[in-house]
């Protein structure tokens, strides 16, 4: 095991006893939600995976130290925190190690710990991607190229809806990364269901799920896999509504000189302004909805 890395004893004694684990980030709590909200629902998706029959392992720098399974109180401690802890991609591991200090981990920085960790799925609400406007800012998320490098299924919502996901999918397609649509031929787009752009695959069912992944890895495949899961019907938001907050948002970025990692946090902070809180709570339940669906999943990886 990496000389970094820590393990929860609740993880380690799943590792030992050969348990189904699902990993989850922690750039929601301290960047995605506001305080208490971000606690509140951390503890929430924990709790949904253990019903679900597997254990959580939420993900985070703390101390220098890479965490696989975090405590209530380092949960809260990130949530109250919240910006003030660095939103730590693969580029600022080496920094944040040597210097002993914190980070809330990305979907690619998660996705680095957790296969070190020897966890193969993973649920988050939605991935990065290509920014709009990417043929001008080269803004490309490094959610993408880890998808590419590491071998962890990523159970989402689809890419946030705030993207290009058109390029998003064209620049998956590039890196051979399978992206699977679960129960839908469409790519969901974070807030909503349908984003007009087809999937690679459609799966119906966590078993044939399982069986995929498990054969990628036999076949020695380098990257990992997408798992595309719609947000609940009776919790996704009208297109035009949500179409609109985004624009305005983007503009306001686009005019605040906002960039670089800075811009996603800003964009899903001023929707759910926008929204009157609507986008918060859709964003709460897909987050739910996925981790059900990465628990069921690494279930039956380990049938």
């Amino acid at each position: 095991m990496n000389k970094y890395l820590d393990l929860s004893q609740e993880v380690s004694t799943a590792k030992a006893l050969g348990l189904p684990i699902v990993a989850l980030e922690s750039t929601i709590i301290s960047h995605g939600m506001p305080y208490p909200k971000n606690v509140e629902t951390a503890l929430r998706v924990e709790q949904a995976i253990r019903d679900a029959g597997a254990i959580p392992a939420t993900i985070a720098v703390i101390g220098g130290r890479l965490k696989a399974g975090l405590s209530p109180e380092e949960i809260e401690y990130l949530g109250k925190a919240g910006q003030r802890v660095t939103k730590a991609s693969r580029r600022d591991l080496p920094v944040l190690v040597a210097a002993g200090a914190d980070g809330a981990t990305t979907v690619a920085t998660t996705m680095l710990i957790a296969h070190m960790a020897g966890i193969q799925v993973f649920a988050t609400g939605g991935i990065g991607g290509v920014h709009r406007g990417a043929e001008t800012t080269m803004d490309i998320s490094a959610d993408l190229e880890e998808l590419a490098q590491t071998p962890v299924m990523v159970v989402c919502a689809g890419a946030k809806s705030i993207l290009d996901l058109g390029l998003t999918l064209e620049y998956l397609e590039t890196k051979g990364v399978p992206v699977i649509g679960y129960g839908t031929d469409e790519l969901p787009a974070f807030y909503t269901r349908r984003s007009g752009f087809g999937v690679d695959y459609e799966i119906d069912s966590p078993e044939d799920l399982a069986a995929v992944f498990r054969a990628q890895r036999e076949l020695d495949y380098k990257g990992g896999m997408l798992v595309t899961n719609p947000i609940p019907e009776q919790y996704a938001m009208d297109k035009a509504v949500i179409d609109a907050a985004i624009e305005q948002a983007l503009r306001e970025a686009s005019e605040q000189g906002v960039k670089g990692k800075a811009v996603t946090p800003f964009l899903l902070a001023r929707v759910v302004e926008l929204t009157g809180g609507d986008s918060l709570e859709a964003n709460i339940q897909l987050v739910l909805n996925n981790a059900r669906l990465a628990a069921r999943t690494a279930v039956q990886l380990g049938l």
